[in-house]
């Protein structure tokens, strides 16, 4: 049914003044409190607030004026953010109004939840815990340099204390270093200290509620020119087919549910099948050089030789600097009436540039082993600390977290293993409760009944002496040729999902993540291709020796044992190859 002007202005009353961008009329009611909130988050028949309307028009003063409003800067239309639309429009004034609240709200949101959490931590039973983290690759090479890591969880009260040596994966990089974490509840906000064993530096935090009407400072012209050189991409997991079976065990005809000893508790083993990854990339405000598409996982270890490592150059826009983006058309943009829009027809075509979009699907499997007389409770006990966690550091708690929130069997996860990326899983397991099985420092166990609990000591949560004031992290050191391989790959495998903007894998499509260099592909492949180079290239000549024999046979016997780990390198190389082209063979 077709709509009158009058309808459409009584109905959507912001939408219309958007939609014929109005932004005087606009920010003069919004200052009025003409409009409820409802109607300030209103939805039009296409799924659109007004907020999100006006950016994708690209009509920046009627979005700076809803901004200014209040307006949720979180909104989304098929799983595509203001943020994404905002980089779409190629417009980086708008991208960096929207950017900024976007930032500004997710602050506020967090530090807004502070008590809760505190409260949560108080009401659980203290314990200590072990979480192993071991990364596994389907690629031999690959596997071999992954990382692995003991995390140990302290919590007492409102107090947690986190010692770790991974820190996470961040921008494509391994995050490594000896950290403790000690978080503090005090009253309604906490105190964070990040104590670094290695520097010998403390750096402190203090977490609260956020001051009214504070404000985020604008993204820097570098982050602005970094997103709208590189791709748009979301990724989100298929919940509605994803289902847990139970593993079996034995031979045919006497085959019975499948069970395993994790550390010393009886575990039931499932298994999450139809997990569907789904990713989708839009390239409509790259020009054509950029538009290429993303390559297969690990393809460009295969023809190094072949690639262009040469960066492009772009000038660095900023929203002072840059030229005003000039009113489009509408036959430059979708050919879609206001009568159209509002009626709900039409809907093949839409309004903002065309979308260029793709879009992929990858299933993968998930295992748990599931005790349910296991000493700690999930909800209880450890979910608190995740949340933590996922806020104040690791980006792969935020994984774990998101995955444990899935409507799991009954039990607790003693051991889950999920993918992280294309070529990566995680195994977390949990072990050492209360210190029984090795013992821990300011940890004593005690038995209550059948049951065990334990108590912690103050000199757990202090800060120790010889810690100097660190106003930042320290900055990360250079990497060896191991590293590079496998955050090559990574990234390879990162690419082929499309994940270059908010969100670098299923899990962070519910996070976001600050996106990576548009360079930083360049460098990693011109670093790999270097270390390759080297580990092909033929062993030198020793240098004549008229005198010592010995000293002779010592040299020739080294070069050929250089030669001999050459031609090791070179069929390990071969091998991988060869499992990678197999791997990029559509089935």
């Amino acid at each position: 049914m077709v709509l009158t002007v009058d309808e459409v202005s009584r109905r959507y009353p912001i939408h219309w003044l958007v939609w014929n961008n109005q932004h005087d009329e606009l920010k003069t009611n919004l200052e009025n409190k003409k409009y409820t909130e409802e109607e300030l988050e209103l939805k039009d028949p296409r799924g659109r607030t007004p907020l999100l309307l006006a950016v994708t028009l690209g009509h920046t003063e009627s979005a700076q004026a809803l901004i200014d409003a209040g307006a949720d800067v979180n909104c989304e239309k098929d799983g595509w953010t203001a943020v994404q639309e905002a980089t779409s429009s190629g417009n980086a004034a708008l991208l960096s109004l929207v950017l900024s609240r976007r930032d500004y709200q997710r602050h506020v949101l967090r530090s807004c939840g502070i008590p809760e959490l505190l409260r949560k931590l108080s009401l659980a039973p203290d314990f200590y815990v072990e979480m192993k983290w071991e990364f596994t690759s389907w690629v031999p090479l690959v596997s071999r340099m992954c990382p692995f890591d003991t995390y140990k969880v302290y919590k007492r009260g409102a107090n947690v204390r986190v010692d770790t040596t991974l820190i996470g994966f961040e921008n494509n990089h391994w995050q490594r270093g000896d950290r403790t974490y000690i978080f503090r509840g005090q009253g309604r906000s906490a105190s964070l200290v990040e104590l670094d064993h290695e520097a010998g530096t403390a750096w402190c935090e203090r977490v609260e509620p956020a001051a009214p009407g504070a404000e985020c400072p604008a993204p820097s012209a570098r982050a602005l020119q970094q997103r709208l050189a590189a791709p748009i991409s979301i990724n989100y997991l298929d919940t509605d087919k994803i289902s847990f079976e139970r593993n079996k065990s034995g031979i045919w005809g006497w085959r019975q549910d499948k069970t395993e000893p994790v550390n010393g508790y009886e575990c039931k083993v499932f298994s999450a099948n139809n997990v569907e990854l789904v990713s989708k990339t839009r390239t409509e405000h790259l020009d054509k050089a950029r538009r290429s598409s993303p390559r297969a996982p690990l393809a460009g270890l295969l023809a190094l030789a072949d690639s262009d490592t040469s960066a492009p150059s772009t000038p660095l826009l900023t929203p002072e600097t840059e030229e005003p983006p000039r009113s489009r058309s509408r036959e430059e943009l979708n050919v879609v009436s206001w009568e159209e829009y509002f009626s709900g027809e039409a809907m093949e075509r839409d309004i903002g540039r065309p979308k260029e979009m793709t879009e992929k699907v990858q299933k993968f499997k998930a295992t748990l082993w599931l005790c349910e007389d296991y000493p700690l409770e999930l909800q209880e006990q450890i979910m608190p600390i995740l949340d933590l966690m996922a806020a104040i550091s690791s980006p792969h708690f935020a994984k774990l977290k998101d995955f444990i929130q899935m409507q799991l069997p009954a039990g607790f996860p003693v051991k889950i293993e999920i993918p992280l990326f294309h070529v990566l899983n995680a195994r977390i397991t949990f072990g050492n409760i209360f210190g029984t099985e090795s013992g821990a420092a300011h940890v004593q166990c005690i038995a209550e009944g059948r049951r065990a609990a334990c108590v912690l000591d103050d000199a757990c949560f202090e800060l120790g002496r010889g810690y100097r004031d660190a106003a930042a992290p320290e900055p990360r050191g250079e990497m060896d040729h191991d590293e590079r391989l496998m955050h090559y790959a990574i990234q390879q495998s990162l690419m082929d999902a499309g994940t270059h903007d908010d969100q670098v894998d299923v899990w962070e499509a519910l996070r976001g993540a600050r996106p990576p260099s548009p360079l930083h592909e360049t460098q990693l492949q011109r670093a790999i291709e270097a270390s390759l180079a080297t580990m092909t290239m033929s062993p030198p000549t020793p240098p004549p020796m008229d005198s010592d024999p010995e000293l002779q046979e010592a040299l020739a016997l080294s070069a050929k044992e250089q030669a001999t780990r050459a031609q090791q390198l070179e069929a390990e190389q071969r091998a991988l190859d060869e499992v990678l082209r197999l791997s990029l063979i559509d089935k």
